[in-house]
């Protein structure tokens, strides 16, 4: 996929490549590939120096009665499968960038805008199904015990697949034989929007919740179980993902109260931390929504009569709820909340309690992660109108004097905006990038600080800035910029190698922690070099919506 900005030095090498096959197991780089799970031929996919094995189910298909119910590993392998294609991706609910967005953006949307928030759904037409993703070096076998470096793709928690991701696999295997430090790499499907978000009363009761986080958790559980087969080490295991995918792989650190699991051993989070998200109840008023849309508020089991409504009417109802490029923007109708179960409790006050894993993490965020998301408030063009946009949307019990600070500390004055550090340019409307700056440090900045914060003396962590793009019009360092650009790729490959990002020579990236909160920044020219800062821009702002987040989770 075309990226904004070039990344250098993917070409294959094939001394690499074979360098760590081993003769004694049965070699997988045959035409095609294929290996065997349990009794079962798996054929899979060859791209020279890597292989391929696509879309191999990991769960029943979650229609009927499985519909908003947990996932069930599916049952032993038999007779053939074919896994030379993705799966078909799970449903996804519309998304449209407003109009007015669109023309403030002189229709010259960045491929990276289109790859990741727009066009997901059009690459293959949706199915309720599960499925699990390898990409391998080819001659990888069952001795080779290779890391394994795990995809959470991002979406907003409404949108995505693994197929949108492929580029990015094959550019990390590719990358990783290249550094001598060759992984394999999975990606799993998993349920977003309201097939995996449904929150409500009634879905709590039915024993439900979250269903998209199991998704992704029965996925690592096959990985434990089946990933040696393709040259992967089980015990070598780092998750990682971004927006919400990185989301996701810290709230699997927070899974059932931190609970210690072998399911994975390090993580990698690129613009997401734990959010500020509340109980069940806070998406009732999206769940009624849906009933009323689906002639099912009057049932007398109205869970049970969403699970039976056709997959089509469904899809309608849902795409009416709002998304994150409506008017609510990252106030997401569908997102993880704190069921009882899988979350206990708001994942920032499980980190309070210091309920949460002890693994190596990699957590960092662009400059101006909130511009994207601000294209859909546009019409927010005064001080009235942003101070009504902040307290009805966002903080809706907050009264008048808690909000008061929150106004001075994200001024309208466009200089003091997003994107950063572009003076009054980008100025689509008055209160543009006061409203992205906002956005940003809300629902990015300040869970990442608040995550490394709390982790600080536990475990080994290590942050980043990343200021690539800043040049794009409009959007500066946007949110997916670092992942487009590929600044991490080679961080990414080392910490899943060796659980540290370093390699010893050029720069050192410190680790982070409460006593010296160091970022490693990657700058906005290709030519500078990265180089080390402390982690205290807009810290009063941001100690003050940490504190409006626990207050008023959203």
């Amino acid at each position: 996929m075309p990226s904004i900005l070039k990344v250098a030095g993917l070409s294959v090498s094939f001394l690499i490549a074979t360098s760590f096959a081993s003769s004694a197991s049965r070699d997988l780089n045959s035409s095609p590939p294929s290996v065997t799970l349990d009794n079962a031929n798996i054929t899979g996919l060859s791209n020279g120096t890597f292989s391929k094995f696509l879309g191999i189910p990991f769960a029943q298909a979650p229609i009927g009665n499985l519909r908003f119910r947990a996932p069930q590993a599916v049952s032993p392998y038999n007779g053939s499968i074919d896994a030379s294609a993705y799966g078909p991706i799970c449903p996804q609910q519309a998304t449209q960038l407003p109009l007015a967005a669109q023309t403030a953006l002189n229709a010259t949307i960045p491929d990276i805008i289109q790859q990741i928030y727009l066009n997901m759904s059009s690459a293959r037409a949706p199915s309720e199904s599960l499925s699990i993703n390898i990409i391998k070096p080819a001659n990888a076998n069952a001795d080779s015990k290779l890391p394994v470096l795990v995809w959470i793709f991002g979406g907003g928690f409404e949108r995505g697949s693994a197929l949108g991701y492929d580029y990015l696999g094959d550019r990390l295997v590719n990358r990783s034989m290249e550094l001598g430090q060759p992984v394999v790499y999975v990606a799993m499907n998993y349920r977003v929007s309201a097939w995996g978000f449904l929150a409500s009363t009634e879905v709590q009761q039915a024993g439900e919740g979250n269903m998209g986080l199991q998704d992704q958790r029965l996925a690592l559980q096959w990985i434990q179980k089946y990933i040696t087969t393709f040259g992967g080490d089980p015990a070598k295991v780092t998750i990682w993902g971004q927006s919400a995918g990185a989301i996701s792989a810290s709230l699997q650190m927070l899974a059932y109260g931190g609970n210690t699991t072998d399911l994975f051993h390090g993580a990698i989070m690129q613009s997401g931390a734990p959010i500020p998200v509340g109980n069940f109840t806070s998406g009732q008023v999206y769940y009624n929504q849906l009933l009323s849309a689906t002639n099912c508020a009057s049932s007398n089991d109205t869970f049970l009569c969403l699970q039976q409504v056709s997959q089509d009417e469904l899809k309608v109802a849902v795409d009416e709820t709002p998304n994150y490029f409506s008017y609510d923007s990252l106030v997401l109708a569908w997102s993880p909340r704190a069921d009882g179960k899988f979350l206990p409790d708001n994942p920032q006050r499980l980190l309070q309690q210091g309920k949460f894993m002890s693994i190596p993490v990699i957590s960092g965020n662009v400059d101006d992660e909130g511009t994207v998301f601000s294209l859909s408030s546009t019409n927010v063009t005064t001080d009235a109108q942003f101070r009504e946009y902040v307290s009805q949307i966002w903080v809706p019990g907050a009264n008048t004097s808690t909000l008061d600070p929150l106004w001075s500390y994200y001024p309208e004055n466009p200089a003091d905006g997003s994107p950063f550090d572009t003076s009054n340019a980008n100025s689509i409307t008055p209160q543009f990038k006061r409203t992205a700056a906002f956005q940003g440090d809300v629902v990015f900045q300040t869970p990442r600080r608040f995550f490394l914060e709390s982790l600080s003396g536990t475990q080994n962590a290590w942050s980043y800035l990343s200021k690539a793009a800043k040049v794009t019009p409009v959007l500066g360092s946007f949110h997916g910029s670092d992942l487009s650009a590929g600044v991490l790729d080679d961080y990414i490959i080392r910490f899943t190698y060796n659980q540290t990002p370093g390699n010893g020579t050029g720069l050192d990236w410190p680790q982070y922690t409460s006593s010296s909160p160091l970022l490693y920044n990657f700058p906005s020219g290709r030519r500078e070099e990265p180089y080390i800062s402390n982690d205290t821009f807009r810290l009063e702002p941001m100690r003050y919506l940490m504190n409006l987040s626990l207050a008023y989770p959203l």
